[in-house]
């Protein structure tokens, strides 16, 4: 049984509060930084209503523009809360993954 898709659940507030601290960006480049980083891809499905709760949470904000060919895009951008909340949930996940290893290092898996 594969559980990396709901690992990535558990985790993808964070990284895409992570993939924001580089600048500003829109969905489909956001989808496409963690699909290069070894996620694989992530559906709008997926993507949108984390931006959307990141946004009504106030860890983001987001701006529509827009384009002079083709649709608009809306633009997200990290706030000073996201950054605060990104630095919090990233020092409990390395926690969590050094717990991790220990436990499958105890058991020889790794």
């Amino acid at each position: 049984m594969d559980r990396r898709s709901s690992w990535l659940k558990g985790v993808l507030d964070l990284l895409v509060l992570a993939t924001l601290v580089r600048g500003e960006s829109y969905g489909y480049e956001i989808a496409k930084t963690l699909a290069d980083s070894g996620f694989g891809r992530i559906r709008g499905g997926t993507l949108y209503p984390v931006l959307n709760r990141l946004e009504e949470s106030g860890l983001v904000v987001a701006e529509f523009r827009a384009a002079e060919k083709g649709p608009g895009r809306r633009y997200y951008r990290i706030t000073g809360a996201g950054r605060t909340t990104l630095k919090e949930q990233a020092d409990l996940w390395l926690e969590f993954d050094s717990s991790v290893r220990s436990v499958l290092n105890q058991g020889g898996m790794a």
